[in-house]
């Protein structure tokens, strides 16, 4: 009732100002200045000398609050960059522009030019002389005091949150340059930036359920990319030798504090490098990032301090199950005792499952957590690693690492399977696991072996998921507080 009395109010002042031939959406607003220009020049400067200054200066952006003292009131408003105080008096302003200021609400949208000075409390100040209603706004902010804080209204509301909570609105910069600080690292590197297919004729280049589509003039099914990797091997093969995408990729899968269906890859591909090259570029790169973002390699994730100095920790994935999963030599080499010990921890397998793939089921419920400081889990199986290029020194092993930070995954990467036979042969296996009920498996692209059978130089290749990364460096416990809007349940109304 309180809402539905404050929206009456609200209407019955756009009722007003619309017969006293008020604009209440003008397009000819112009602002000079944002709050941050304002503060960063003149944030220092005492009150004697802002009284010298003949400038005068113009903002725009929210009114959030308001100290009314009748015949004049301070006021902040939020512009993109921050808050600034203003002052407004009868005595200054015009009549025509105190009376639209006493009909104006919380939210509404406007534009203020006048003066500097400093307050009693010595603070920066706008005295205004000017004001214009540029946005009317119709329903109330949330309660001044605490912000919007419900969790569901937040995400389903985004601009709400954006108005109401200002760190919300400094997790989305930082997003942003973490994404311009990766392409910096990129170039530096003379890496190529390049656009592949969102919609493709077969899902590859992971393990993962698509989306399917259908376009109707050509009557053909499509599905919404699960990764870009057999398209960025394809231009290796044509000779661009180090090339990337940033872009988002989308998987059928489940959501939770680190999945959501549509999200945001940087992957890339370099000739004549290996898994093990990868890993120093990967420290290299993140450790650039840190030191942009907290002039340093430390920082803090829900309470745990995160060292990035290099070299970081290499953990063969037999290594981490005899040592923190707690199977023996026996459980591993036996297939009946690697079923036994992966039903005791919870894992959903079955009989026919190929070893490599229990192992790494169990190393997903027992290991993948308690791996906090940056760690590279290598020696992966090649039941699990269709794509990837067989150790020299062990065939039933794959040269591939995980990361793990603060037990996520964040980056995978391995030496690129550039064997056209070889890589028929594991599609074929992929296809058998397919047809025993996986439809996460991989399935058959013959262009792709086409493409490798005209030689792929040895490339090493990697993803580094964005939402993940930025999670880690904004402190963010959820993977939906690093999107802008994540995928929710349709509300029912």
């Amino acid at each position: 009732m309180e809402d539905n009395d404050l929206l009456k109010v609200r209407l019955e002042k756009i009722a007003a100002l619309k017969a006293a031939g008020v604009n209440l959406y003008p397009n000819d607003v112009k602002p000079r200045h944002t709050t941050a220009d304002i503060t960063s020049r003149f944030g220092d400067t005492g009150g004697d000398a802002l009284a010298a200054l003949t400038d005068t200066f113009s903002i725009a952006g929210r009114l959030m609050a308001v100290r009314n003292f009748g015949k004049a009131a301070f006021v902040k408003i939020q512009d993109r960059k921050g808050r600034m105080q203003c002052y407004v008096a009868k005595n200054i302003l015009s009549d025509e522009d105190f009376s639209l200021f006493k009909k104006l609400d919380i939210g509404d949208v406007v534009y203020v030019s006048g003066k500097l000075f400093r307050t009693k409390t010595d603070e920066l100040t706008i005295e205004t002389n000017a004001l214009r209603l540029v946005a009317k706004s119709i329903h109330p902010l949330p309660e001044k005091w605490h912000g919007l804080t419900d969790i569901e209204t937040r995400y389903r509301q985004r601009h709400l949150d954006l108005i109401s909570n200002e760190n919300v609105k400094d997790i989305f910069y930082r997003r942003s340059l973490i994404i311009k600080l990766m392409r910096q690292f990129m170039d530096r590197n003379d890496f190529l930036e390049v656009e592949t297919p969102m919609m493709q004729s077969r899902a590859g280049g992971a393990v993962a359920r698509p989306f399917k589509t259908h376009h109707n003039a050509l009557d053909q099914d499509l599905y919404l990319r699960i990764a870009p990797e057999l398209y960025l091997k394809r231009l290796v093969t044509g000779g661009m030798e180090r090339v990337y995408e940033i872009n988002r990729n989308f998987r059928n899968e489940g959501i939770s504090t680190f999945h959501n269906p549509e999200f945001t890859m940087m992957e890339f591909y370099q000739s004549y490098a290996t898994y093990e090259d990868l890993m120093s570029f990967t420290e290299e790169l993140f450790v650039f990032i840190a030191k942009n973002l907290f002039d340093g390699h430390k920082f803090t994730y829900q309470g745990t301090e995160i060292d990035l100095a290099p070299p970081w920790r290499r953990l063969p994935v037999r290594d981490a199950l005899i040592e923190i999963a707690g199977m023996t030599p026996q459980d591993l080499d036996d297939h009946e005792k690697t079923m036994a010990f992966a039903k005791r921890v919870g894992c959903d397998i079955k009989p026919s499952d190929p070893p490599g793939k229990i192992h790494m089921a169990i190393f997903d419920e027992t290991v993948e957590k308690t791996l906090i400081q940056p760690t590279f889990v290598t020696d992966y199986p090649v039941a699990v690693s269709p794509l990837s290029r067989r150790s020299d020194t062990n065939p039933d092993l794959v040269d591939r690492f995980e990361l793990y930070i603060c037990g996520r995954e964040i980056a995978n990467a391995f030496s690129e399977l550039n064997d056209p036979a070889d890589q028929r042969e594991r599609f074929i296996q992929q296809l058998k696991e397919r047809e025993a009920g996986d439809d996460e498996a991989h399935e058959m692209d013959e262009d792709y072996i086409r493409a490798l059978e005209y030689g792929m130089p040895p490339t090493a290749g990697e993803g580094i998921g964005i939402d993940r990364l930025v999670m880690l460096f904004t402190d963010s416990a959820s993977i939906r507080d690093v999107i802008l809007f994540p995928l929710l349940r349709t509300r029912q109304e």
